[in-house]
């Protein structure tokens, strides 16, 4: 095992009924920015259960953040938060939310031009805090301190880490989720699952824990998340997919391990050149990058067969290979495409995809190594 340094501050309230509790866990005497999506909440009684919880603040609206959250709007928000003097920032829904927010708590102070926050990792030195209420289990957001945000005139994806950004509380109550299409459902339980594996799909180093960790969070997606689009208002069901979320990227089961981002590195590039739902780019390349890389993964892989989708018989590269069908095979029970021909996407649209990787992810991502994986894709 490598050695590591683990921190995670964010306060977790889990269960039925919590968003009540918000009143309890925003500072007395604060100055509220509440930002949600483009009004789901409205619709499922989210934002009534916000408002009541938020009666004793002077808060404010701000919905509009698209999935993918966009730099252009997330500035619109940094303007009215310094106009208005918000303190605290809310944020309601699911990872595209909360990543708006990280973006917009260390922009709102930031001394230059804040995408260079993201394009340049420049350092930031203040955030304002942020509460969430989580509605999407996807991206771990809700307890980390990552954030992806996109510009529509560079058509660029990037990401920034802080621990300023942290959330100080996240609110998970699984009946938020009742209401979550199919789509949305899919892509969050695949977007959870590569998590895992890109933390877990290395080299060993003799971490046995972390490794049985993944496995189970692995395990619970597997069975879970099927049931989940079957029966939708099971409690239980949408309990157990909303915690193996978040623990999917807290920061636990990379401790000490090898950590390789390929599929979602690409896959950004995917989403802000193409449209695709992070999710669906996911499902599309994680078989190709594993076979790609079957060199340095196939002993993981065969341990995931074995221990995660039951495969018994074979060599260990015919039970890796029996892993990486047995996980496309998960992907297309959750109703995802796993070609890019299956959205209509030919060789030639490769190119400028290419390019915007060679550009942004020089020093993380041979541009070969990405073609390989995407002409194997189509």
């Amino acid at each position: 095992m490598e050695n590591f340094s683990y921190h995670n501050p964010v306060k977790i309230i889990f269960g039925k009924q919590t968003i009540a509790r918000l009143s309890d866990e925003i500072p007395a005497g604060a100055k509220v920015l509440t930002l949600y999506g483009r009004g789901s909440i409205k619709e499922n009684g989210v934002y009534d259960q916000v408002k009541a919880a938020l009666a004793g603040f002077e808060w404010l609206p701000f919905g509009g953040v698209d999935p993918n959250p966009r730099y252009e709007f997330c500035m619109k928000a940094v303007e009215y938060i310094r106009k208005e003097k918000v303190t605290f920032l809310l944020a309601v829904g699911g990872g595209s939310v909360i990543d708006g927010a990280k973006f917009i708590a260390a922009a709102v102070n930031f001394k230059g031009n804040p995408w260079r926050i993201v394009a340049k990792h420049a350092p930031i030195t203040s955030a304002l805090p942020i509460g969430v209420v989580l509605t999407l289990p996807a991206t771990g957001s809700e307890m980390n301190g990552n954030a992806v945000i996109s510009r529509i005139e560079t058509n660029e994806k990037l990401a920034f880490s802080s621990p300023l950004v942290y959330p100080k509380f996240s609110i998970l109550d699984p009946e938020t989720t009742y209401s979550l299409p199919p789509n949305q459902v899919a892509n969050g339980v695949v977007d959870a699952f590569v998590h895992v594996t890109e933390q877990y799909i290395n080299p060993p180093v003799n971490a046995p824990l972390q490794d049985y960790f993944a496995e189970s969070i692995l395990k619970v997606l597997v069975e879970e998340g099927p049931k989940a689009l079957s029966d939708p208002t099971n409690y239980e069901v949408r309990a157990n997919i909303m915690w193996a979320a978040t623990m999917a990227l807290n920061g636990l089961i990379g401790c000490g391990v090898p950590q390789d981002w390929t599929t979602h590195t690409i896959g950004h590039e995917l989403t802000a050149m193409c449209a695709l739902d992070h999710g669906r780019t996911l499902a599309i390349l994680l078989p190709g990058v594993w076979r790609t890389m079957r060199e340095q993964t196939f002993e993981k892989l065969a341990q995931m067969g074995r221990r995660v989708f039951g495969v018994a018989d074979g060599s260990v590269a015919e039970q890796a290979e029996a892993a990486i069908d047995a996980t496309e095979n998960f992907f297309r029970s959750m109703g995802m495409k796993t070609r890019l021909s299956e959205y209509g996407f030919l060789g030639t649209f490769l190119q400028p995809i290419l390019h915007h990787i060679t550009i942004h992810r020089h020093h993380v991502i041979d541009p070969d190594m990405a073609q390989e994986v995407l002409h194997q894709r189509l």
